[in-house]
């Protein structure tokens, strides 16, 4: 019968190996903990709905019935009460004051010229995604006119960490 013969790598090779493996991750470590305080955030969604006299989006919970709905609306203006846009957005690291969530509106009004309005709102982190809505409605929304254009950005202690707009931005 054949001798299988087994030879092991001697430790004064593996403890030097072992110690440049410790001191990559250490490194690694300590990068990942310098970027970790740094704020940052995402705008995820941006959805304009336009609103009836009684304040709904839509008649059922049905997102078909929404899209159907919000086009009929849009064909009759005369039944919009309001704009709604609902923004969904995540943070991390962020501070939990000056957190805000502003949406920037460009559009028309009904005196043929531009206008542009900006609508604001403090919120709080959160651990998931999360939705924020903001209005523009009654005697404000006939003096601005029809929006052509948005966008939405989410602002911690004056600094922008993200935003989405519209393609007509």
């Amino acid at each position: 019968m054949d001798e299988i013969s087994v030879e092991f790598i001697s430790v004064k090779v593996i403890v030097p190996l072992m110690h440049r493996l410790l001191m990559v991750l250490f490194l690694i470590g300590s990068f990942s903990a310098s970027a970790a305080d740094t704020a940052t955030g995402r705008v995820v969604k941006v959805l304009p709905l336009v609103l009836d006299l009684k304040g709904r989006a839509a008649l059922s919970p049905s997102l078909f019935d929404r899209d159907a709905y919000q086009a009929y609306l849009r064909l009759h203006t005369n039944e919009i009460s309001a704009v709604r846009f609902d923004v969904l957005w995540s943070t991390s690291h962020a501070d939990r004051d000056g957190l805000e969530v502003r949406l920037e509106l460009r559009g028309v009004g009904p005196d043929g010229l531009p206008r542009q309005t900006t609508l604001e709102q403090a919120v709080q982190p959160h651990f998931f995604r999360y939705w924020t809505s903001l209005t523009l409605g009654g005697e404000e929304l006939r003096h601005f006119g029809s929006v052509v254009a948005w966008r939405a950005s989410l602002w911690s202690g004056g600094q922008r960490l993200a935003q989405e707009e519209s393609f007509l931005w």
